[in-house]
């Protein structure tokens, strides 16, 4: 990240369970990271999960890695979009029509669209959603809208789930209703 330029530090707190997360987004010679770390507690289950998103310079989602503890236990998966769609690990690649990367984890990954769009009307973009477990990790497909109400205000909707987010001139999310409030610290 030595020749990375920081652009905003996301902090957030969670409202549901005991959690933080807090992002970084970080401008490279060849696109953009959101470079983060997540601690939550969940049914008994602790996590401390650091990840890393590559983007294009149009914000299209390039890879994801994620490491930590789930329970104690080491956990590491790699993410990677290629012309074929997405690939978790080795396993073959699928969703060749999910440009975003969606990590279920942190409210971080929604600044990808959010970025990317132009939004004068409602926008519908598929994601590739990353999920984690104790010993393994899922990548769906994930269907999601954002249509914009004005000043920094989204509604957000995916399948069974519809919320209007607070939306910080960086592209993070700052209120997330149910489930994440933070703050952006920004040039």
């Amino acid at each position: 990240m030595k020749n990375g330029k920081i652009h905003a530090i996301a902090r957030w707190h969670r409202l549901d369970m005991a959690g933080d997360d807090t992002c970084r987004l970080v401008e490279e010679p060849d696109g953009w990271m959101l470079c983060g770390h997540a601690r939550y507690e969940t049914g008994g289950t602790r996590a401390a999960l650091d990840y890393i998103v590559r983007c294009t310079p149009t914000w299209e989602s390039r890879s994801a890695d994620i490491t930590g503890l789930i329970d104690g236990q080491d956990v590491a998966w790699r993410l990677l979009r290629t012309d074929a769609g997405w690939q978790l690990g080795d396993s073959p690649a699928a969703l060749p029509d999910c440009l975003d990367i969606d990590l279920a984890f942190t409210p971080a990954t929604n600044l990808l669209p959010l970025r990317r769009l132009a939004f004068d009307e409602t926008q519908a973009v598929a994601a590739a959603w990353f999920r984690e477990d104790e010993d393994s990790g899922r990548l769906d497909r994930l269907d999601q809208r954002y249509t914009p109400r004005g000043a920094g205000r989204f509604t957000y909707a995916s399948p069974g789930f519809e919320a209007e987010l607070e939306v910080h001139a960086s592209g993070f999310v700052t209120r997330y209703p149910g489930l994440w409030e933070g703050t952006v610290d920004a040039e």
